[in-house]
């Protein structure tokens, strides 16, 4: 299993959300790019990084600052927030070196676009799939659909998504545990790379799931806490591998 550490951006600077919800924000540093150098010499093996000023505005805004965050790093890069057009995904994986883009909100208002994506990037395009009580939340989590979260994780996979990103709105940043029952749930019903986000607390978090059988999960603010360190991080995805 391979494990990402996050780094969320909000006006130029890394931060940890609550439940998503953008009033109960921590700057856990102020400075991206050091962030991610940090994350590379502590053994990061591929880093995730969310335009969340993008979220909301529906258009990538920290352009400038991923690309130099991706230059320090030295790593394989995925990014999401604010991706709603081939244009954005081009530039990403063309001009910016980027190696994966996740395509949230849009891969359900706007099936085609993933369809092209996929299209013409294969598996360097992932959707994330972010639920609320078991359905799909869009705009930055502000809105939530009536599409159920299995049933859109069963659409994205026959358009040719290979990877899904998941994540339970209720556990982000919560520190509670990640939601093995949805996870399990989406891991039987798709045919698909599976990456968990939200709520993973600790090491033992982890090793449940890898046990699960999934491709990733994603690590945040248990890092920035000194919960789980990155030492530990590299322990579970060797054990794993």
């Amino acid at each position: 299993m391979r494990i990402f550490p996050a780094i969320d951006l909000k006006n130029g600077r890394c931060v940890r959300l609550y439940q998503g919800d953008f009033a109960q924000e921590t700057v856990v540093n102020p400075d991206p790019i050091a962030q991610a150098k940090a994350f590379s010499e502590q053994g990061a093996t591929y880093l995730h990084i969310v335009d969340l000023d993008g979220a909301l505005e529906g258009k990538p805004i920290n352009l400038d600052v991923i690309r130099s965050m991706k230059k320090a790093a030295n790593l394989p890069v995925q990014v999401g927030g604010g991706i709603r057009h081939m244009k954005q995904v081009t530039f990403y994986l063309e001009e910016a070196g980027i190696d994966r883009v996740i395509i949230g909100s849009a891969a359900l208002e706007n099936p085609d676009f993933v369809r092209q994506a996929v299209t013409l990037y294969g598996d360097k395009i992932a959707v994330g799939i972010d639920a609320k009580n078991g359905f799909v939340a869009t705009s930055g989590w502000l809105d939530v659909s009536t599409t159920d979260y299995l049933t859109f994780a069963k659409e994205v996979e026959k358009i040719g998504v290979q990877t899904i990103i998941f994540t339970d709105i209720a556990k982000d940043g919560t520190l509670e545990g990640p939601n093995l029952e949805q996870l399990q749930a989406m891991q039987q019903a798709v045919n698909v790379d599976i990456i968990a986000s939200g709520g993973v607390s600790n090491k033992q978090d982890l090793e449940q799931l890898v046990q699960l059988g999934l491709y990733g999960a994603i690590c945040g603010k248990a890092l920035y806490n000194g919960n789980i360190s990155m030492a530990e991080i590299t322990e579970v995805e060797n054990l794993a591998n």
